[in-house]
């Protein structure tokens, strides 16, 4: 090689600069306003929840740089998603569990032996744990906090853009946020047109059967969006605490004109609302119709006389998927200016659009549907 090839060799050598390198870090805040520093995007992250959102705003390609997990928050908790969502991502089967604040089995040690580049963790683990977690800050391991779970728009934004921004994916993370907030911002306007009285709604936990009162919500879950379509809320001025069952005859004297059972595809609840990825609406409905029948004292009230009675997801609230939650029950209780709205289709387009796994089954319909 010449003089002036080598010399040109060089130079163009210099020129390479390893991957990462040279970059400007991600200087971030996060939900509870602190800051939060990373030199460059995550490559062996710890995820403790909001599994799906962090799929939706980074791509299933930000599982390749995670290298553990809170499994039960997964795999415990919603074990239909578990099933479809390692079947599209192998990967995640095989990540190392980290334990979880439910069950106070949360590993530090595990933690720090995974060495990790970043740790994102909900409000909801990251309070309890508090002074636990100061050999992760001491060893320099940048604590990201989200949270879903206030159901603020704010939150619901910024976590979503926080999850792609730290996998080197802003601009789809910035796309999906925008999508969540004009749909959620719809709704609420679409609410707003109602002139009338305010439509009287009823909530509860489907779980245990019609013999047994679930739980409704007052400020939080359906109890949230109830408040944020305009809804009067029975459990408001009803309940003590965020949640618990309200007296069976307080509901019949209030007689409701909407009636709402939270479902899932819980394990060993055979009398529970079947909702989820693996029901079908006849599946649904029948275990709807099996509470409307099981209840012969509520058979005046006004929602059982006209049929207004409702299923939905109870895994929905408190997640990006929550929009159309926001339209189903947008739509239950004000038809009229909810039409032309199709919640069925939102849903399935934020599968389509954001996630790896197809849309199936049933996650709300109406016993008249």
């Amino acid at each position: 090689m010449n003089r002036r090839k080598l010399a040109a060799a060089l130079v163009a050598a210099s020129l390479v600069v390893p991957a990462g390198a040279g970059a400007a870090p991600l200087l971030l805040t996060d939900v509870l306003g602190r800051q939060v520093r990373l030199e460059k995007p995550a490559e062996r992250a710890i995820v403790g929840f909001y599994f799906e959102e962090l799929t939706a705003a980074a791509g299933a390609e930000a599982w390749d740089r995670v290298v553990g997990l809170s499994r039960l928050h997964w795999e415990g908790w919603r074990a239909a998603s578990w099933k479809r969502y390692t079947a599209a991502i192998p990967r995640i089967a095989g990540l190392e569990d980290v334990g979880s604040t439910e069950t106070n089995s949360f590993s530090v040690e595990k933690v720090l032996a995974l060495r990790p580049d970043l740790l994102i963790l909900p409000i909801w683990a990251f309070e309890p744990l508090g002074s636990a977690l100061a050999p992760v800050e001491a060893a320099g391991i940048p604590i990201l906090v989200v949270d879903y779970n206030a159901q603020k728009l704010e939150n619901h934004r910024s976590s979503t853009v926080l999850l792609g921004t730290v996998f080197g994916q802003k601009e789809r993370a910035e796309a999906l946020a925008a999508e969540y907030e004009a749909t959620y911002r719809d709704a609420l306007a679409r609410a707003a047109r109602h002139r009338g009285p305010k439509p009287k709604v009823y909530v509860e936990l489907g779980q245990a059967g019609p013999g047994t009162i679930g739980n409704s919500y007052k400020g939080t879950m359906w109890g949230a969006i109830l408040d944020q379509l305009g809804a009067e809320n029975l459990a408001n001025g009803r309940l003590a605490s965020p949640w618990g069952p309200l007296d069976a005859e307080a509901v019949i004297a209030a007689d409701p004109e909407v009636v709402i059972f939270a479902g899932s595809s819980w394990a060993n609840r055979p009398e529970a609302v079947r909702t989820g990825f693996d029901a079908d609406p006849e599946t649904t409905r029948n275990s709807l119709r099996r509470y409307v029948e099981g209840r012969p004292a509520w058979q005046g009230i006004r929602a059982f006389r006209e049929g207004r009675v409702y299923a939905i997801e109870h895994g929905l609230c408190r997640s990006l998927a929550d929009m159309a939650a926001i339209q189903f029950l947008g739509k239950a209780l004000y038809p009229a200016e909810f039409e032309d709205v199709d919640p069925k289709a939102t849903l399935a387009r934020y599968y389509e659009r954001w996630l790896p796994v197809r849309f199936e089954g049933t996650w709300f319909t109406g016993l008249a549907s």
